[in-house]
C-alpha cells in the first residue's frame, strides 16, 4: 500500500479532532482523530445542542439498531444547556464497567471517526493512550465499526493492541490486561469487550486498521515488532521535543536549570538498527519543516509525523481563544515551551505551553480546587478486601493518601483530564469555580512563526500541508 508522507498528529481531548482529521485526509495525508475522553466529548456535544447536526448525522449511521435514541435521551439538549451550567456527568470507568458506559464508548467513537471520513476517499486513523488503558478495548471497536484506516499508540507499551484488532476483525471478543500499581503475585486485573454481549446482532467481520506504534528507543521497537499478539505495522519515532507526553530519558534522572529533564545520546533511536526491522517508520519531534521532512526521508523514513503545527491552524480543536493566544505569543516570540517533570500525573515529561490564565502559572494552579471526576489517568491498586482501586495523584490529597498512595506523588501533579476539556471550550462549570486549561505543544513553534509569516491571519490544515510538501515530489 501507499504510505502517507504527513501524519497529523493525534492530540489532546480533540484538538485532533474529525474536522481537522478530515481536512488532513481529503488532502491525501493521513487524519488522526484523538480518541482520548471521547464518550464524554460526545457528551458535552449534545449537551451542548449540536448546533451544526454533525453529532446527529454521524449517530444516525450507526450501524447496530437500537442504541443511539438511549443516549440522545440521556444527553442531548435542544438548543444547549445554559453556559453557566455545569455538564451532566458521564461515569467514570470501573474495573467491570456497565454495559452502558461501553456503549456510550463505542458509539462516541464511531461517531468521531465517521465524521472523518465523511464525503472523501482519504485515510483516517485514532490516536488512543497505552496509559489510558480502560477505554481502549471499546473506543478500538467504536472506531473499526467507522471502518478506521489506522491505529496510533503510545505513552506505554502497546502490546497486546494488534491481537486485539485481530480479533475484532473477525467478530471475536478480546481482552487487555490493566496494569496495576503495587501489584502482589495475585494482583491482577483484565478488561474485557464481547461485541456479541453488549450488542445485538453485531457485524461478523470488520476491516483490520493498520497498526503503528509510537517508540522512543530501539529496544520497544524490537520488542514490539517480535512479541505483540499481532502484526505491527509500523513505528513513528517520537523524539522528547515532540508535545504532550515524553518517554522518560533513560538512565539516572538529570535536570537542567529550569527543571526540566536532560536527554542524551542514549535517548536517540538508531534508525540503521530500526530499518533492519524491515517496517515502515516516521520521524515525530521537531519534523514539522520542509527542511526536516527531507531528512527524514533521507535517513529511511516513510514521512513525518505533525503535530504543533496543525494543533495551531483553523482546523483543529482549540477553542478559538487559547488558539489566537498561542499564536499571538508566538508571532510575538514571547511563548515559552516547558517539559514539566511534574505535571501529569502519570509520572511522564509533559509539555506545557507557558500561557497566561492557564494552570500553567503557579497561582492559577493553586486556585483550583483538588477534584477528580473524570478520571482517565487513574490507575488501578489492590485494596486490602481483594478487589481493586482506582487512585490518582492529582486527586485530593486526603483521598489518595487514603488509597495508599505516596503523598510524594501528588506534589505538582495536575488534573490533566479537566484541563484538556478546558482547551477546547468545554470547561465544566462547578459552583465557585470554572475549569481551566492546560496547554501542550511540542518544542518547535518555528514553524508556526514561519506560517504566520506567510499567512498572518491564520492558517488552515491544507496550508501546513503545502508548506511541508513544496519540496517533495508529486506522487
Amino acid at each position: 500500500m501507499r504510505f502517507p508522507i504527513v501524519i497529523q498528529g493525534g492530540m489532546g481531548v480533540a484538538v485532533s479532532d474529525w474536522r481537522l482529521a478530515k481536512a488532513v485526509a481529503s488532502a491525501g495525508q493521513l487524519g488522526v482523530v484523538s480518541g482520548t475522553g471521547i464518550n464524554v466529548v460526545l457528551a458535552r456535544r449534545l449537551q451542548e445542542g449540536d448546533h451544526d447536526g454533525a453529532m446527529r448525522r454521524a449517530l444516525a449511521h450507526f450501524p447496530i439498531a437500537g442504541y443511539v435514541e438511549r443516549i440522545l435521551e440521556r444527553y442531548f439538549i435542544e438548543g444547549g444547556k445554559p453556559a453557566d451550567q455545569p455538564y451532566r456527568a458521564v461515569p467514570m470507568y470501573t474495573a467491570a464497567p456497565s454495559a452502558e458506559w461501553q456503549i456510550l464508548n463505542v458509539v462516541a467513537s464511531f461517531v468521531e471517526v465517521w465524521l472523518a471520513k465523511e464525503g472523501h476517499a482519504g485515510v483516517v486513523g485514532i490516536n488512543l493512550l497505552e496509559k489510558v488503558q480502560m477505554p481502549n478495548l471499546s473506543a478500538l471497536y467504536g472506531a473499526m465499526l467507522a471502518n478506521v484506516d489506522y491505529v496510533l499508540m503510545g505513552a506505554g507499551i502497546p502490546r497486546e493492541i494488534p491481537g486485539v484488532l485481530d480479533q475484532f476483525s473477525v467478530g471475536e471478543a478480546a481482552s487487555l490486561n490493566i496494569y496495576v500499581e503495587q501489584a502482589g503475585a495475585d494482583d491482577k486485573l483484565a478488561v474485557h469487550f464481547d461485541p456479541k454481549q453488549i450488542f445485538d446482532n453485531p457485524p461478523a467481520t470488520l476491516k483490520r486498521p493498520e497498526f503503528l506504534a509510537i517508540i522512543a528507543s530501539n529496544t520497544l521497537a524490537i520488542a514490539l515488532a517480535k512479541k505483540a499478539t499481532g502484526k505491527v505495522n509500523g513505528f513513528i519515532v517520537e523524539g522528547p521535543t515532540a508535545g504532550g507526553h515524553n518517554a522518560p530519558p533513560r538512565g539516572q534522572p538529570v535536570f537542567n536549570d529550569r527543571g526540566e529533564p536532560v536527554y542524551g545520546q542514549r535517548d536517540v533511536v538508531d534508525l540503521v538498527k530500526l530499518q533492519d526491522l524491515g517496517l515502515p517508520f516516521w520521524m515525530a519531534g521537531s519534523y514539522g519543516s520542509p527542511e526536516r521532512l527531507a531528512e527524514a526521508l533521507a535517513s529511511g523514513a516513510v514521512g513525518i509525523q505533525v503535530g504543533t503545527a496543525f494543533a495551531l491552524s483553523n482546523d483543529s480543536g482549540f477553542s478559538p481563544e487559547i488558539r489566537q493566544s498561542l499564536l499571538t505569543d508566538i508571532a510575538n516570540d514571547s511563548l515559552t515551551i516547558f517539559t514539566d517533570a511534574l505535571a501529569s500525573p502519570t509520572g511522564f515529561p509533559f509539555k506545557v505551553a507557558e500561557l497566561n490564565t492557564t494552570l500553567a502559572l503557579e497561582p492559577t494552579y493553586k486556585e483550583r480546587p483538588r477534584i477528580c471526576d473524570l478520571g482517565y489517568l487513574r490507575v488501578a491498586y489492590p485494596r486490602e478486601d481483594g478487589t481493586m482501586g482506582f487512585r490518582c495523584p492529582a486527586e485530593p490529597i486526603d483521598q489518595y493518601v487514603k488509597k495508599g498512595g505516596d503523598i510524594n506523588d501528588t506534589t505538582g501533579r495536575k488534573c490533566l483530564c479537566n484541563a484538556l476539556f478546558a482547551n477546547i471550550g468545554m470547561p465544566q462549570q462547578r459552583k465557585e469555580y470554572t475549569e481551566q486549561p492546560l496547554v501542550t505543544l511540542g518544542d518547535d513553534i518555528k514553524t508556526v512563526a514561519a506560517l504566520l509569516e506567510i499567512h498572518p491571519q491564520g492558517f488552515s490544515a491544507a496550508d501546513v500541508l503545502e508548506y511541508l510538501l513544496a519540496a517533495v515530489p508529486q506522487q
